[in-house]
């Protein structure tokens, strides 16, 4: 059997910062590092998200610019394809 493997992360709060963690991971009913994973997980689920959005609003300003109309772009996705 495969044992896990973690890293240490030593990070700096404010008390209160830090009691509100505790009380929000005790609520959850998670740890403190689990509460951390589904935190860093959920960050970066959001920045991803960003991302596609910013290169859909660069997509759609490319049509605006160049006036295609939907039957277009269809062709122009399906013979990238």
């Amino acid at each position: 059997m495969q044992s896990r493997h973690r890293a240490v992360i030593t990070i700096s709060v404010p008390p209160e910062t830090a009691t509100e963690y505790r009380d929000l991971a005790r609520s959850q009913g998670e740890t403190i590092s689990e509460l951390f994973r589904d935190m860093f997980a959920f960050y970066k689920q959001e920045k991803l998200k960003k991302e596609l959005y910013s290169i859909q609003e660069y997509g759609a300003g490319m049509v605006r610019e160049m006036a295609l109309t939907e039957e277009e772009i269809e062709k122009m996705v399906l013979e990238g394809r």
